[in-house]
């Protein structure tokens, strides 16, 4: 890179990729939003969320502490549009790679269906995973539309994967979703309410969570007033300390992945890409 220059395609503070250091973080985005069903656009996030990363500095005041962790950022996969079982496929195989390098991924989306890919070759290397999913909807549809492939199935999949299930945020299901929570143990859920009134109680189930965890994180989450680019915005979300919190208290745990994703922006700048950068910058700040 030439001095006095920055590359806003790789998300800030990312190291060069000539000389890979095992078991680090690998940022991939997946710009694919082809299931989606109301606000298009998650294919741009990842360009608006790496451009957004560039608004920090590299002290990070909130935790009064260095972003030091090693990571790396490899660019978009090539993805087929129109078709979501292929291209969460290639997610799938991309995130191998990274794995065959001793590189963890960060996956910027684009939307939910890529966790599919992401959670599926982390489930083959690691058996049984957590998955802490942060949405304001289940996503444990069968099928959507006639698709198993989709936003709005991927932790159903993740489910029939063998994944135990942590919904945080939750704010919208249908009936037979609900009743598919109750119809199995490995479900947890924490609510918006909860989460708003009961953080002790989240915090320490997260803290006794053992084994290898995923972190899937819809932008939904995130009440929209404060990240309105997203797929489906629904009233009643998060803050922004309140998801500074769970990174912190997860970022101890042995966290093998994380998304982002469902970031609906077409112009940089955007809050909703703003926030979702400060989520992964965050998460690299802390994780151990």
């Amino acid at each position: 890179m030439l001095l006095n220059t920055y590359e806003p395609w790789k998300f800030a503070f990312s190291r060069e990729n000539d000389e890979i250091i095992e078991d680090s973080f690998g940022i991939i985005g997946v710009p694919f939003d082809s299931t989606t069903s109301y606000h298009s656009g998650s294919r741009l996030g990842p360009i608006v969320v790496r451009e957004a990363s560039f608004g920090f500095e590299k002290y990070n005041t909130v935790f009064n502490k260095d972003l030091t962790t090693t990571f790396y950022d490899f660019g978009d996969i090539n993805v087929v549009p129109g078709n979501c079982a292929t291209t969460c496929g290639i997610v799938e195989n991309t995130v191998n790679e990274l794995l065959d390098i001793n590189i963890k991924p960060i996956i910027i989306g684009g939307e939910h269906s890529a966790s599919i890919g992401s959670i599926k070759a982390l489930t083959d290397k690691y058996g049984r995973l957590t998955v802490i999913h942060l949405d304001a909807h289940r996503d444990l549809a069968f099928d959507f539309m006639g698709e198993r492939h989709s936003h709005a199935t991927v932790m159903r999949r993740a489910h029939e994967m063998g994944a135990d299930l942590v919904q945080i945020g939750i704010r919208s299901a249908s009936a037979d979703e609900e009743e598919f929570v109750k119809s199995t143990y490995n479900i947890q859920t924490f609510k918006n309410r909860d989460v708003h009134k009961h953080m002790d109680a989240l915090e320490y189930y997260l803290i006794n969570i053992d084994g290898p965890i995923y972190i899937s994180i819809d932008m939904d989450v995130v009440d929209p007033s404060i990240a309105p680019s997203v797929g489906n915005p629904t009233p009643g979300g998060l803050f922004i300390s309140e998801i500074e919190t769970i990174i912190q208290t997860l970022a101890h745990k042995n966290v093998v992945g994380l998304d982002v994703v469902e970031t609906a922006a077409d112009r940089l700048g955007d809050n909703t890409a703003v926030v979702a950068a400060k989520i992964i910058y965050d998460f690299l700040t802390l994780i151990e």
